[in-house]
């Protein structure tokens, strides 16, 4: 038996390559020459880009400022909040993810020239222009995102990160020296720039033929309906006013040559496409529970507030981490007191201003009516049976403050992104449509407004027609403050009283929508004040601290990972880290 198994052995040998036995065989491994005659295939190193946006879900990051706490002890944002943030432990960090996104782009915009993408050859030009240009705005986006996450000073100059325009290969020398910053923003308003060129503002089936092309129905193929939710013009230029804001901010503005007045312009362009201050939405501020108009949207369709969007799907998992305990949730993040304050009076006035009315011993009485929308408070009604969810600490059930694990830590639930008709119920749950917004208009008109405001002063418009203030304005009325807005017409010809409330509009419009960890860097505030909640006992509020914030002034900006700077002796380390 021994011999006969050694005999079949040497013949399978004889009759078979070596290599093939011990590596896979040749024909199983896809060249970059598979691409050129498979579309599909040449589409698919571009989509490699689009599976690894970043913000395909919500990971929180408010946990790490003064907006919110988690009551999960391990959780990332947590623990860098309380001092273990290191270029070892990062989970902003973006260099792996966006940089392998951006060889997944190089590599696709080396080739694409030579790719059939259609046996008419005019309809092939204008699928390449138009996967060129997707790509172009993706490149662009990761490059915000790379500065966002990883820029800052080292031995005395603001720095980006390697510019990278090629693919690199196992020839390439990867020890590459971070670019400037201002390098890093003049490649990326570049990238904008060709995406502008190659994409239509939106993907839309058109009846008119636009100038430049000789068939209809060629058209709307090529840039027709079915490819919404793909890059498109109008969202590189929203990715070109998003690393504006940025960097004209004051912890950049000192590094490049962006300036205020450039970012209203970016911002304003798009937005006078969409109407300017008259175009704002009025469920805006609700849109991720204006289930009406959720479930009516199909074919790529975005409502109003929505400039760009993942696809819809049916869920209960936000409900599940964040709902009350008594709603069978998890209670996993809890707004702070800091945030509740951060509300005005249904009159618009801050609490603080003795014209607010407000009242300590009902503090949540005539709020503004986005509280209710984005936080549980005492009392609150909540849930697909409108339950009334008591937070106090000398509560009764586990939804009182400290009562159990997975009680709220601050006197608070969150609300905002959670579709109240799902029922966590065992015996009866359901789920219901969600999706994430990627883009909101109202990140627009904010942006606009806060760079508006900065070159032009409150009631400035530039070219467009419409001012910081009507921005405001418009948003406080859609909110449901009342009107006239007494207090915005108030300060409504004071530079700095308005970018006080156009910061705190921005922290209330897109709370828990990972904005306020980088607006409160780049803008300088003080990201250590310490995250608060309230005690509510026999009707007294007693405010308390629930969490310190411990980082170091160089935490301003983020770190380059350490296995980077460990490798590659041209990477230079971000300052403090």
């Amino acid at each position: 038996m021994k011999s006969k198994l050694l005999l079949l052995l040497f013949m399978v040998f004889a009759i078979t390559s070596c290599d093939d036995l011990i590596e896979p065989a040749i024909e199983n491994n896809r060249g970059l020459e598979d691409m050129y005659a498979e579309a599909e295939y040449a589409q698919g190193i571009l989509l490699n880009a689009y599976t690894r946006l970043p913000n395909n879900g919500y990971s929180f990051s408010e946990v790490a400022t003064d907006d919110a706490v988690s009551n999960v002890n391990n959780n990332a944002y947590r623990e860098i909040a309380t001092g273990q943030w290191t270029a070892q432990n990062n989970p902003f960090d973006q260099w792996q993810n966006a940089r392998a996104a951006i060889q997944y782009i190089n590599i696709f915009l080396a080739e694409t020239d030579k790719v059939t993408w259609s046996e008419d050859e005019e309809i092939s030009s204008m699928f390449n222009d138009r996967l060129k240009g997707e790509a172009y705005g993706l490149r662009a986006l990761y490059m915000y995102y790379l500065l966002r996450q990883h820029a800052g000073w080292a031995n005395g100059e603001l720095l980006g990160v390697p510019i990278l325009l090629e693919p690199e290969g196992t020839a390439s020398d990867f020890n590459q020296p971070r670019a400037t910053f201002e390098e890093c923003m003049q490649q990326l308003y570049a990238d904008v720039e060709q995406a502008e060129a190659l994409l239509p503002l939106d993907y839309e089936t058109l009846s008119d033929l636009p100038e430049g092309y000789s068939d209809l129905g060629d058209y709307n193929r090529v840039f027709g309906e079915y490819a919404k939710q793909r890059m498109t013009g109008r969202i590189a230029k929203t990715v070109r006013a998003q690393a504006a804001l940025l960097a004209a901010s004051p912890a950049y503005a000192d590094g490049n040559t962006t300036t205020w007045a450039d970012v209203a312009n970016y911002a304003g362009e798009v937005l006078a496409e969409n109407g300017g201050a008259s175009g704002i939405a009025s469920d805006g501020h609700t849109w991720y529970k204006n289930d009406s108009q959720i479930s009516g949207i199909g074919g790529g369709d975005n409502p109003p507030e929505i400039i760009w969007r993942t696809d819809v799907v049916e869920t209960s998992d936000l409900e599940q981490q964040h709902f009350p305990p008594t709603l069978f949730g998890d209670g996993e993040l809890n707004p702070t007191q800091n945030l509740v304050n951060s509300f005005p009076m249904a009159n618009g006035f801050p609490i603080t201003d003795p014209a607010s009315g407000f009242d300590p011993d009902n503090p949540y009485e005539n709020r503004d009516p986005r509280l209710d929308h984005y936080v549980v408070v005492n009392q609150s009604t909540a849930g697909p049976n409108n339950s009334n969810i008591v937070t106090a600490a000398d509560g009764s059930t586990n939804d009182a403050l400290n009562a159990v694990e997975t009680s709220t830590r601050t006197g608070y639930y969150l609300k905002k992104l959670l579709r109240q008709d799902v029922n966590l119920d065992p015996v009866t749950s359901n789920t219901q449509q969600h999706y994430t917004a990627r883009m909101r208009y109202t990140e627009l008109y904010l942006i606009y407004a806060e760079a508006a405001n900065e070159a032009w002063g409150p009631e400035g418009t530039g070219t467009f027609g419409f001012s910081a203030y009507d921005i405001i304005a418009g948003l406080r009325e859609r909110a449901g403050i009342t009107q006239p807005d007494a207090y915005l017409e108030s300060i409504g010809s004071d530079q700095n009283s308005m970018r006080e409330l156009i910061r705190n509009e921005r922290r209330l419009e897109l709370s828990f929508e990972g904005f306020r960890f980088w607006d409160i860097r780049r803008w300088g505030d003080d990201f250590t004040v310490p995250a608060r909640g309230v005690s509510i006992l026999d009707g007294n509020h007693e405010t308390i601290t629930v969490e310190n914030r411990v980082y170091e002034e160089y935490m301003r900006y983020g770190p380059i990972p350490f296995s980077e700077v460990l490798k590659y002796d041209a990477i230079i380390q971000n300052q403090g880290w």
